[in-house]
This record gives C-alpha cells, sequence and structure tokens, in this order.
C-alpha cells in the first residue's frame, strides 16, 4: 500500500470518530461498516461485518441498545459478535464494568488487557489498548516490554502484582498463594474477583477474533509472533 493510501485510511478514521456519535444508528453504523472494509479485511477474515441493513431484528435492537450504551455503533470485536445479538448485548454490558468501572482502576484494567492481548497473539486488542494504555500512564518501556514478551522493570507495586496474577491465570492456570495474598492484601477480595474477571473478559474477546481471523486496521501493526 501506498503512503498516500495509507495516510487516507488514517484520516478516515480520524473523521470518522468525530462523526460517529453524531450520526443516526443506522447511518453511523453504515459508516461503521464501510470503514471496516475499508481498512483492511483480508480474504482470510472468516467473518466479515454483516451489513447494517441486512440485521434481523434481534441484531437491530442489539446495535440500539450498544448505540445507546456507547454512544457510538458496534465495533471491533462486538461486529464479529453481532451473528449471536443477544450474546453481543452481554458482552457489551459485561464490558461497561470491567472496561470503565473495575475496582483496580482505568491504568490497572489496560495493564492487565494489554498483558491479555500479549498472551493471545491478539492484534486487534493491542491496536486498540496500547495507546489507551499510554494515557493511562503505563509507559512506553513497559508496553514495548509486554509487547516483546518480557517482564517490565520499573513497574509499582499494584502494577507487579497485577501482572503476575495475570501471567499465572494466563500460563498457570492457576495462582500462587503468595501472589493472592499479595493481590489480597492490595486490592481487597472485590479487586482480585474484578482482575480475574478482566482477564477472563479480554481472553473471551481474544478467542472470538482469533477464531474468525478478524483483521487490523491499515495503520495497525501486527504483534511479534512467538518464536520468530
Amino acid at each position: 500500500m501506498s503512503n498516500t493510501s495509507t495516510a487516507c485510511l488514517f484520516c478516515a478514521h480520524r473523521v470518522a470518530g468525530t462523526l460517529l456519535c453524531r450520526l443516526p444508528l443506522l447511518a453511523s453504523a453504515a459508516l461503521m461498516f464501510n470503514l471496516v472494509i475499508l481498512s483492511g479485511a483480508s480474504a482470510q477474515d472468516r467473518m466479515p461485518p454483516v451489513a447494517p441493513e441486512q440485521y434481523d431484528e434481534a441484531q437491530k435492537k442489539a446495535a440500539a441498545e450498544f448505540q445507546a450504551a456507547r454512544k457510538g455503533p458496534a465495533f471491533g470485536p462486538f461486529l464479529v459478535l453481532m451473528r449471536s445479538p443477544e450474546l453481543m448485548n452481554a458482552y457489551r454490558t459485561f464490558g461497561d464494568y470491567l472496561r470503565f468501572k473495575a475496582s483496580v482502576g482505568n491504568k490497572l484494567t489496560e495493564l492487565v488487557i494489554l498483558v491479555t492481548a500479549r498472551e493471545w497473539t491478539q492484534d486487534y486488542e493491542w491496536y486498540v489498548h496500547a495507546p489507551i494504555a499510554l494515557k493511562h500512564g503505563i509507559s512506553q518501556d513497559i508496553i514495548d516490554a509486554i509487547a516483546h514478551g518480557r517482564r517490565p522493570t520499573d513497574m509499582s507495586e499494584d502494577m507487579e502484582v497485577c501482572y503476575d496474577l495475570t501471567i499465572e491465570l494466563h500460563r498457570n492456570k492457576r495462582v500462587a498463594d503468595t501472589t493472592y495474598a499479595r493481590a489480597v492484601k492490595l486490592f481487597g477480595e472485590k479487586g482480585v474477583i474484578d482482575i480475574v474477571g478482566i482477564n477472563g473478559y479480554y481472553t473471551s474477546l481474544a478467542m472470538a477474533m482469533n477464531t474468525t481471523r478478524m483483521p487490523i486496521p491499515a495503520d495497525g501493526k501486527r504483534l511479534p509472533r512467538f518464536p520468530e
């Protein structure tokens, strides 16, 4: 793709971000659909987005509820999940709490999401959340270390505990007593459950996107594959 084409796609994404919340539901959903197609739906994409004009009644209802809750049309993994609109809406409700209201706060939530995206080599999750993590105060050095499969240095204690608990869940499928005790001391039992919930939610989204081979936008960069 030429530099001019890439620049045009990038501009299209930025313009869309400004326009989506101002458009009626069907118009904004159609714009999002067209942008996804434009931004690189590959031949490997097993479940390209369903065109909004092809939605059945259950999909129209789920799309309207998504629009009302998130102030914009369904995007990313929610376009895949639209094949099962009731499930998609349940995911959106689940994510409304875990993404925005979890008791451990946005910074640690984004750390857990990045580690989950890395463990599942989920490019779209990383594409969306690495910039958000940076915005919430996670340094570029820490983000880069996670991207390359290294344990970051210079993490605060709460970040270390979140990182360790998350890594143990993904790799060992359980959490060591010492890690659990540190997590409860810092975050309480509610916080530990919220961390586990964030892990589970973003793992399930990664599973859906990896299964369907959902592509990333044209301006995105794939995570390193291990081993390479």
